[in-house]
């Protein structure tokens, strides 16, 4: 090794002198699971226990069905039973339903009487002196088929506990839930330093002059899919698809949704998922998660934001959406945004798929 120094403390050597720096580290930090719990059996309770303290949960709720119809899911913190839970919900856009002092929080609706899957994603703020802050969604397949919508739920609840950090949930059925059922906890904390992120980078496409964007990847029984499109040329409808070596343009497809609070509307047997109900040529934010089981209709929730007009002059609309992709033998391993009307996409968006088994 040959290093010369030079005026001013400087130096002069190779590249293989060249020490490493920090710019060759690992990320730090991220969502880590630290608990999970799958039935292998039916059973009621769905328990996830010995959860290390974290400031943040994010609880991925997975089940393959009820035993009895009309059957819902409530959520327990540290097996709590006491009358120490209130929550708001609302079920397929409809009017608020609130309870207080009840003994379990209404977790997950389960919808109408059908005994079918519920995929529902929940975040939980967790201080120990502070009452436990909960929200989240939910989608219900409904009847099977894409000739039946889907269900959705949006829920916020608390746990007026002021003492406890929060070390195991448990999803209590009203009937028993059946096997395969799953809850997956994720923790995050300011303070973390491993590298064990649950949710894995599949797949990174940006936009070009087209009128579709398609990513491909590895099937994952989890996916968190985004997309950024900062302009198309026509003003469109924004379309979601996907499939299983190819997309699927058959009439599988199968949702609910809401624009701007407003009454929910259906679309049954579509050959794709459609975004939002108005037509834009601004930028668009989509936000969807998945439950990926090849052997089960695959349900989905998405969240989206359209800038409409700019400037802060205008506000921006927003839509909810419950899909279920009415497959039941092969998992997901690409999905595509397109633009039905005849638009093409501005150059510099961008596709993101991650996901985790």
């Amino acid at each position: 090794m040959t290093i010369e120094w030079l005026a001013g403390n400087r130096i002069r050597g190779t590249s293989a002198e060249k020490p490493v720096t920090s710019l060759q580290s690992p990320s730090v930090g991220g969502w880590v699971e630290v608990g999970r719990t799958t039935l292998g059996s039916a059973n009621a309770d769905i328990l996830v226990s010995s959860l290390p303290d974290k400031r943040y949960y994010m609880i991925l709720y997975a089940d393959k069905g009820q035993a009895s119809n009309g059957a819902d899911v409530n959520i327990r913190l540290n097996g709590d039973t006491g009358s120490n839970y209130s929550y708001r919900r609302c079920g397929n856009g409809g009017t608020d339903a609130t309870d207080v002092s009840t003994s379990s929080s209404y977790g997950i609706w389960a919808g109408s009487a059908v005994q079918t899957p519920i995929f529902g994603v929940f975040y939980l703020a967790n201080k120990s002196d502070k009452e436990k802050l909960w929200q989240g969604n939910a989608v219900t397949q409904h009847t099977a088929g894409a000739g039946n919508d889907p269900e959705r739920a949006e829920l916020v609840t608390k746990w007026a506990n002021t003492s406890s950090v929060v070390s195991s949930i448990t999803a209590h059925g009203t009937s028993n839930l059946a096997s395969g059922s799953e809850v997956v906890v994720l923790g995050w904390d300011p303070t973390d330093t491993h590298t064990s992120n649950f949710w894995e980078e599949l797949a990174s496409v940006d936009t070009t002059a087209a009128n579709t964007v398609i990513a491909s990847f590895t099937s994952k029984k989890y996916l968190w899919i985004q997309f950024v499109s900062i302009g198309c040329t026509v003003a469109s409808r924004l379309a979601f698809r996907v499939g299983n070596s190819s997309i699927d343009t058959g009439t599988n497809y199968a949702d609910r949704r809401s624009q701007n609070g407003g009454a929910d509307g259906t679309d049954l047997s579509g050959d794709r998922v459609l975004m939002d109900l108005d037509v834009f040529t601004t930028p668009k934010f989509v936000n969807i998660f998945m439950v990926n089981n090849s052997a089960n209709e695959k349900l989905g929730m998405i969240n989206l934001v359209n800038q409409s007009t700019a400037g802060a002059g205008t506000a921006t609309t927003r839509q909810e959406t419950a899909f279920k992709w009415a497959n039941t033998s092969a998992q997901i391993d690409r999905v595509q945004f397109h633009l039905p009307q005849g638009g093409v996409f501005a150059a510099g968006g961008t596709l993101k798929v991650w996901g985790s088994n």
